[in-house]
């Protein structure tokens, strides 16, 4: 098996440990990524088998990895309960090195994987703590206004942003879900009373479609107009959805999940709202249980396990209440007021 060359950004980390043991995480993130996974993932992964490298360059007698026992990694174990307040802290790095050994495994490298004898702390599932419909209001009405900018940047941003909305709080997409999202996976209603719906395909499963409210309809085909007009004025062609820009040209198809956050830590700045890409998927979620919609169907459109619980949204569905049909209310508002004023 080839070596790759080794890249790490602690040189002093690197000298102490075992020259072996970086070659073989090196290897292990090419697996990673032979498979598919995504940048940020390797980035997790790398940080997490980092606290590992940590813990061994502070051991006072070389600790040889292909040579791990349960009681060595218990130390470890120790050492992470002693570091982390989190259980979801721990649980991740112990994670990260059971799937290290299940490659040295796959690889004939060790023989077994005295990590999968350990038990991972369980994962916390924090409580929600959705955007307020007070706060999404006012959101809302602010990218109303600007979507009727007379700058024509301007108003694509807002439109954009309005898309953006609409896919998180009625559909409740992650910003990994929006990152790359095209626009042939939009699929608008063909009957009159059908939803639009957003087609989702994720790489560890079949793909699925989630609805949208009716409000997306209106606010879709006028964002694609005047999207396609800037395309073609700055003479560019992406087939991604969403795009990233400054406030005077499109630079480039496609919005990274961190450029998505940037989005929501300005309109938090601006109009002084509590909202973030989460707690508007959250809201999304409790509008969906307040609609009586089944458990499974939930689910499905939040891309999780038939196992995962619902329980902590449905212990705060009572304290709150969210709606729809103020978007589309105030969507064709702004419209008319806008079409007088002109």
């Amino acid at each position: 098996m080839t070596t790759p060359k080794i890249y790490s950004n602690d040189q002093k980390l690197a000298s102490s440990l075992d020259h072996d043991l970086l070659s073989l995480q090196s290897q292990f993130f090419q697996h990673l990524r032979q498979k598919g996974r995504s940048a940020n993932t390797l980035k997790n992964y790398k940080t997490d088998l980092q606290c590992f490298n940590t813990y061994l360059s502070r051991e006072k007698s070389p600790l040889n990895v292909l040579k791990m026992d349960i009681p060595q990694v218990q130390l470890y174990g120790d050492y992470l309960q002693n570091k982390y307040n989190s259980d979801n802290s721990r649980r991740r790095r112990v994670q990260a090195l059971r799937l290290f050994f299940d490659f040295l495994v796959q690889e004939n490298i060790v023989s077994s994987n005295p990590v999968r004898q350990i038990p991972t702390s369980p994962k916390f599932l924090d409580r929600p703590r959705p955007t307020s419909m007070v706060d999404l209001k006012t959101l809302w009405q602010y990218l109303l206004e600007e979507g009727h900018s007379r700058h024509p940047m301007t108003k694509l941003l807002a439109r954009r942003s309005q898309v953006m909305i609409l896919l998180i709080y009625t559909g409740a997409l992650k910003v990994s879900d929006l990152a790359q999202l095209k626009r042939k996976q939009i699929q608008l209603p063909k009957n009159e009373g059908d939803d639009p719906r957003v087609l989702l395909t994720p790489s560890k499963r079949d793909p699925y479609t989630v609805p949208l409210c009716q409000a997306f309809v209106p606010v879709y085909e006028e964002y694609c107009k005047e999207l396609d007009i800037q395309q073609a004025s700055q003479d560019l062609k992406f087939d991604q959805l969403l795009f990233n820009a400054n406030p005077y040209r499109i630079l480039s198809g496609g919005l990274s999940s961190r450029g998505i956050e940037v989005i929501f830590e300005d309109w938090r700045n601006r109009l002084m709202v509590e909202v973030t890409a989460k707690s508007l998927r959250q809201s999304g979620i409790l509008h969906w249980l307040q609609k009586k919609k089944e458990d499974i169907l939930i689910k499905e459109w939040m891309g999780v396990a038939p196992s995962y619980s619902l329980k902590l949204y449905k212990e705060h569905i009572d304290h709150h209440v969210f709606d729809d049909t103020f978007l589309l209310e105030l969507y064709y508002h702004y419209k008319k007021h806008n079409y007088e004023r002109s």
